[in-house]
């Protein structure tokens, strides 16, 4: 059996754009910066490239360390590397941070190159589509004229349908996991509560906070807690927790007492120190929009008829925010259109999260699709 070997240090690069980028809203970025990250040799005939997407709080640091020093790699690094599933013995992967984000990319924490300042609430709404047209505009630079592959989960998925729609003639297969065609209204209420806890918070300035030194961190917090809890099952929190308390009798007070708030609580001071606020509240408007069927499951089929790439669609039956369900109206448009299509119904206790882990059926899968890849 071959051993699957980690990618060691790795290191960003910037791609500047002096071309103006015309947003979905209307507005017009005159230029850009994506930071990205490369894995892996680009072969000769450039064939064997692969775009990673990332989802809601995801970036361009997939795999691998930025430094010896770092404590945890990058957060796909149980898929990507020497002889894992997405092999970068065989191909050569890329990881941009999207428009909007605040990992290097050009976004509200950035320094807008007009005022000296950061750009802040003057940052505009990004869309999925507009962070597809930015991707390609990087892939053109490298001198890429054909995808082998696009693959993301959740948000990321939503990217990697945008990618064979808007262009069907650089990619040739599309692998979406754990994603939809288009937000449900709770879906949309989950994302509009983690705004409004942002927007309301009185260290968030109207997305202007850089300047005041502060950061909307309670809103950032309770965000993150709302969302963590819609990232896992009702199997998972369980069994993990149940209703564990941390001591042994009730305390009759206001505190933490059960072990899942504990753990909430965790998970969201650590979300509000590293992640940028007005880049989530971007995020998740960014996955409020996406619905390229105009919220019609037949219309969907008809959008769908100028794809020409293959499909890999991999769902997991604990996921209650993006279901199978919802899985299969992706399918069943790519069948109404005689596209080829594989789909994986994966059980899975993890929640939507299971589409992070290192599952052996799910990573089996998607080891045997990409070996059949080139």
């Amino acid at each position: 059996m071959t051993s699957k070997k980690n990618i060691g240090i790795v290191k960003p690069k910037i791609f500047e754009s002096l071309i103006p980028l015309r947003l979905q809203s209307g507005k017009i970025l005159k230029e850009y910066d994506l930071i990205y990250e490369t894995y892996g040799t680009l072969n000769k005939d450039k064939g064997n490239a692969v775009l990673v997407c990332h989802a809601l709080t995801g970036n361009h640091h997939l795999a691998g360390r930025h430094s010896s020093k770092d404590k945890y790699p990058g957060w796909w690094d149980n898929l990507i590397g020497p002889n894992k599933p997405l092999d970068t013995n065989k191909f050569f992967v890329i990881g941009i941070n999207n428009l909007g984000g605040s990992d290097g990319s050009s976004g509200p924490k950035s320094t807008n190159k007009k005022t000296k300042k950061s750009w802040g609430a003057d940052f505009p709404v990004v869309t999925v589509e507009d962070w597809v047209n930015s991707h390609e505009a990087l892939i053109t630079s490298l001198n890429i004229p054909k995808l082998a592959g696009v693959i993301g989960g959740s948000l990321g998925g939503m990217q990697v349908i945008q990618w064979a729609l808007k262009f069907p003639k650089k990619i040739n297969h599309a692998i979406v996991i754990a994603a939809a065609p288009n937000l449900t209204a709770q879906n949309i209420s989950f994302n509009e509560v983690a705004r409004q806890s942002i927007i309301t918070d009185p260290d968030f300035n109207k997305g202007n906070y850089y300047e005041k030194n502060t950061q909307p961190k309670r809103g950032l917090r309770i965000a993150r807690m709302l969302g963590h809890i819609t990232y896992l099952s009702d199997d998972v929190m369980e069994s993990k927790f149940g209703r564990k308390l941390k001591n042994k009798n009730y305390k009759y007070d206001f505190k933490t007492e059960f072990e899942i708030e504990s753990y909430l609580n965790y998970q969201g001071d650590k979300f509000a120190k590293e992640f940028d606020a007005n880049t989530y509240i971007r995020m998740t408007k960014a996955l409020d929009y996406y619905d390229p069927a105009n919220g019609s499951k037949r219309n969907l089929s008809k959008v769908f008829k100028k794809i020409k790439s293959k499909f890999l669609v991999i769902s997991f039956t604990s996921d209650w925010r993006f279901s199978p369900d919802r899985s299969k109206e992706i399918v069943k448009a790519l069948l109404d259109n005689n596209i080829d299509v594989k789909y994986a119904e994966i059980t899975a206790t993890s929640g939507h999260d299971a589409f992070l882990m290192e599952e052996p059926r799910y990573h089996a899968i998607l080891k045997s699709y990409f070996n059949k890849m080139l």
